[in-house]
């Protein structure tokens, strides 16, 4: 394993952490607890030292899962993660009570790395400013229940650098990136920006949800068959000074072994001019055939109505491989399901990348 220090931080964290947002599922979709224990235990056992989880994830049962991995010693092995549900502070008596039923989910008397969760403008305005929560965690900081305070994001470029310049009590941040989204969200700009600032970066979806573990054919005649794409992603990102560590959701062992292997392989300005030239031209192919830039992070579920959304938007974007037919054979029913939207509204308030998931919806179904 490779580390790096994580910016003013002064934490030298592991290249590669571990990310609970995709663990091993029985087939009722309850975390198999006992295989996911084992793969986080083998993965801090190699070297990874990051643990990353958030309140709802699983349903609510990722941070209880977590604080059992975390028993038998291996709490003093690695540094802990957790995130404040914005969407879910109502009142300033709202803080202390998710903190509170976060520490006890995961049976622990502090969080080493805690952040504000999916920060955008509107979350930002209505929730962190108008609840005082900054210094209401500030107290927590001083108390020695949280040990470096964070956010992670989910908005424009302009919104992240105007978080940043509104409180200097962040020590890092949480931001999605990969070959692909160079120029989304915060981007290789705010990337640089916050590695400026001095905060530590941290880099989630560095495989777009998976996108770009298995890419289509037409994106895998245009990257180099010496690394696989899943390598080829992950050393997109660690080529980057400016990056911390990547986080990975891992839900198998294979996964672990894979992930590890790459990361020990990692270091800044790994990759030639070449080699960046090709993953650029594999960002081409990418968006010329990514109708819906879904991740597949399933903030949007359950739909009250029963629309699968992400199964849909994965199966809509196959349209542009195979059309149609090729459409119809991964979900046969999807004009179907994609009719039953009521246009509550739900999906869209959730989704962090801003999906128009009923508009979208509409398309699918007229088009079918």
């Amino acid at each position: 394993m490779r580390y790096r220090v994580l910016g003013k931080t002064n934490v030298e964290v592991s290249a590669l952490g571990f990310g609970c947002m995709r663990l091993p599922v029985l087939d009722n979709d309850v975390i198999d607890e006992s295989e996911a224990i084992r793969i986080i235990r083998k993965g801090i056992d190699s070297g990874i030292n990051y643990l990353d989880t958030a309140f709802g994830y699983h349903n609510g049962q990722s941070e209880v899962l977590v604080g059992k991995a975390l028993k038998d010693g291996y709490r003093n092995k690695a540094y802990l993660a957790t995130k404040l549900p914005l969407w879910s502070v109502n009142s300033e008596e709202d803080v202390d009570k998710i903190f509170n039923e976060q520490l006890s989910k995961l049976d622990t008397d502090y969080i080493d790395f805690y952040l504000l969760h999916a920060v955008n403008n509107e979350s930002w305005e209505t929730k962190v400013l108008k609840f005082d929560i900054l210094p209401k965690l500030e107290k927590k900081l001083a108390e020695g229940k949280i040990k470096h305070l964070g956010f992670s994001f989910h908005d424009d470029l302009d919104v992240f650098k105007k978080i940043i310049d509104s409180y200097d009590g962040f020590e890092f941040c949480q931001i999605q990136f990969n070959y692909i989204d160079v120029d989304y969200q915060a981007g290789v700009e705010g990337l640089e920006y916050a590695a400026s600032k001095g905060l530590g970066v941290i880099v989630m979806e560095p495989l777009l949800g998976g996108k770009l573990a298995n890419p289509n054919d037409k994106i895998k005649e245009v990257l180099s068959d010496k690394k696989s794409p899943v390598e080829w992603a992950l050393d997109f990102v660690w080529n980057r000074p400016e990056v911390g560590m990547l986080l990975s959701g891992m839900g198998s062992e294979q996964m672990v072994d894979d992930n590890i292997g790459y990361a020990d392989k990692s270091n800044p300005g790994m990759l030639s001019e070449e080699e960046l030239a090709m993953l650029s031209k594999a960002k081409l192919v990418f968006d010329e055939m990514n109708l819906v830039p879904c991740t597949g992070c399933e903030y949007c579920m359950p739909c009250p109505e029963g629309v699968k959304i992400p199964e849909v938007f994965s199966a809509f974007n196959k349209i542009t491989e195979g059309g149609r037919r090729l459409v119809k054979e991964v979900f046969p029913d999807i004009e179907t399901n994609a009719s039953l939207c009521k246009k509550c509204g739900k999906c869209e308030n959730a989704c962090p990348q801003h999906i128009p998931v009923i508009e979208m919806l509409r398309k699918v179904r007229d088009k079918f």
